[in-house]
């Protein structure tokens, strides 16, 4: 930070997006980024800009840096706890021309598959409706549950491993590859634990078996 910098002047609505600069080997995810309110921040949580169509080039980045394809390959990449700029230039972002393709046979694009899962995840609080109106968005904050937000993401991640084009053995083998690989034990631990099941494996699975057949993932909000 520099002493020279203006004082923070937030307006009701303005918002942010960081990147979790420190990880840890027992958290389940390796990358995080998120929108939080217009506010200080230290070095650790680096802001991202963007030049134009930043609501909906925020929302599509945020959608595919928090996706699990995305996170396996950073977590074979960070040896360390901090996830250094050099190592995030070298993940396998996918470009803006990657979301104009049709994802159903609908004709359903992946960026507006993507827009409206990531707002729902995204916008729950007043404090950030300026992000919800960059989209286009003019209602309430969606409430919180965390059985709906868990499918919701698990539906991104189907739909991020279809745009990295990979197979269903492939997949397989992010969310859950043999010894002596690692792909997510903290997160399989925890729900082995908690659901008596690795869920999100079987709701990525099912998700992505919906999406071969040309349908739009959907694996329930109850």
């Amino acid at each position: 930070m520099s002493n020279k910098a203006p004082l923070l002047n937030p307006r009701p609505g303005h918002w942010m997006q960081v990147l979790r600069g420190i990880t840890r080997a027992t958290d389940e995810p390796t990358s995080l980024l998120e929108e939080m309110p217009w506010s200080g921040v230290w070095n650790s949580a680096p802001v991202l800009s963007f030049a134009e169509e930043r609501a909906l080039a925020a929302t599509l980045l945020m959608g595919n840096m928090n996706s699990i394809p995305l996170d396996w390959a950073a977590r074979m990449s960070v040896g360390g706890v901090n996830m250094n700029f050099y190592i995030v230039k070298q993940l396998p972002v996918l470009p803006p021309e990657a979301y104009l393709r049709e994802l159903t046979k609908d004709g359903i694009t992946f960026a507006e598959a993507v827009a409206t899962r990531v707002l729902e995840l995204t916008y729950t609080a007043h404090d950030i409706r300026g992000f919800a109106a960059g989209l286009g968005y003019d209602g309430p904050p969606f409430p919180w549950n965390e059985r709906a937000r868990h499918r919701l993401k698990c539906e991104l991640d189907a739909i991020f491993a279809r745009m990295y084009e990979l197979n269903r053995s492939q997949l397989e083998w992010i969310l859950d590859s043999d010894p002596p690989g690692v792909s997510f034990p903290t997160l399989k631990r925890n729900e082995e634990n908690r659901f008596g099941e690795y869920r999100t494996r079987r709701y990525v699975l099912h998700a992505f078996d919906q999406l071969r057949c040309g349908d739009l993932p959907y694996v329930g909000r109850e």
